[in-house]
C-alpha cells in the first residue's frame, strides 16, 4: 500500500547516516484509513498500520518494525492488496539486520528475505516472484544502506530544522535486489486539518519513488508528519498507476512523546487507545 515511503533514483549517496532517535519507542502503534479516488468518486478502500516492538537478534537489542496494508474484501474484485513488511534494526544506530517483504498486489506475488551483514557491507537475499523457485544472491552495500521499512523510521528521526524548503536529504536503501540511492525533498511546514487531531502543524516532504506494480515513479507522493518530537505521519497523498490514494491517521497508541503540534483552538489530542 503506502508503505513504500522511500524509493529511489540514482545520483545521491549518504555520507553520514547517524541519527538520534527521540521520535518513537517500542510499543508504538499507528493505524490509517486508505481512500482511493478514481474519477470523481472517493472510496474508503482499506487500512494500514505500523507497529514497533522490542526484540533480540544475534544477541543485540533490536526494533522490530511491522507495516501492513490491505484492501477491504469488497474491493478485492477490482485490485486486491495484502502487504506485510518487517524489519529488524539495531536500537543503538537504526542499522538494519533483517528485512522481510510478503506482498500480494493484483495478480503479482513478491517475497523477500534479506539478511544484512553490516561488518562485511553485504546483504544476503532470498526472493520469490509469483511462486517461481527462490533466487539466492548477495548485494554489496554501504554502511548507510537501509531497507524500506527502516528508512521510514530513519526519516522520522531527521532534524528538519537543519534544512531549507526544497532541500534534498539522501536516503539509500536496498529493494528488489538492487541498491537505490534516493532522497527525501523537504517542503517546509504546513498546517493541515486532520480528521483525528484537528488543525495540526506538520512537516511536509516528498520521497522519491520507484515505479512498481502500484506506484508511479518520481516525487508525486507527499507526506505530512507532526511538527513535534514524534514526527508521527498524519496524512499521505499520492498518485498511483490508476487514480489517487489518500492515507489518513485514524488511531495511535504508545507514542514516545506528548503531541505538541495541535493548534490551541482544536483543544487537546484525543486519548491514545489503550
Amino acid at each position: 500500500m503506502f508503505l513504500m515511503f522511500c524509493c529511489g533514483l540514482a545520483g545521491f549517496a549518504q555520507k553520514n547516516c547517524q541519527v538520534n532517535n527521540n521520535s518513537f519507542k517500542a510499543g508504538e502503534q499507528l493505524k490509517y484509513k486508505i481512500y482511493y479516488n478514481w474519477g470523481a468518486l472517493w472510496m474508503e478502500a482499506g487500512e494500514a498500520s505500523f507497529s514497533t516492538f522490542l526484540n533480540s537478534v544475534y544477541g543485540r537489542h533490536v526494533y522490530h518494525f511491522v507495516g501492513s496494508g490491505a484492501t477491504y474484501p469488497k474491493y478485492d474484485w477490482f485490485y486486491k492488496v495484502k502487504d506485510t513488511y518487517e524489519s529488524y534494526a539495531d536500537t543503538s544506530n537504526l542499522r538494519p539486520l533483517r528485512f522481510i517483504r510478503n506482498v500480494k498486489e493484483g495478480g503479482t506475488y513478491t517475497f523477500d528475505d534479506y539478511v544484512f551483514n553490516q561488518n562485511r557491507n553485504k546483504v544476503y537475499t532470498s526472493s520469490i516472484r509469483n511462486k517461481k523457485q527462490s533466487k539466492i544472491d548477495s548485494i554489496s552495500i554501504t554502511k548507510c544502506t537501509d531497507d524500506v521499512m527502516t528508512a521510514i523510521f530513519y526519516a522520522r528521526c531527521l532534524d528538519f530544522s537543519k534544512y531549507k524548503a526544497k532541500d534534498t536529504i539522501p536516503i539509500t536503501f536496498v529493494l528488489d535486489g538492487e541498491v537505490f540511492p534516493s532522497y527525501i525533498r523537504y517542503l517546509g511546514k504546513e498546517i493541515i486539518k486532520s480528521d483525528l487531531l484537528g488543525n495540526v502543524r506538520c512537516i511536509k516532504f516528498c520521497p522519491k519513488l520507484v515505479e512498481g506494480t502500484l506506484f508511479k515513479g518520481g516525487e508525486g507522493m507527499t507526506v505530512w508528519v507532526t511538527d513535534d518530537e514524534n514526527k508521527m505521519p498524519v496524512y499521505v497523498e499520492t498518485p498511483i498507476l490508476v487514480g489517487t490514494i489518500k492515507v489518513k491517521l485514524s488511531e495511535y497508541s504508545g507514542l514516545r512523546n506528548k503531541i505538541t503540534s495541535i493548534l490551541p483552538e482544536t483543544k487537546t489530542a484525543p486519548l491514545q487507545k489503550k
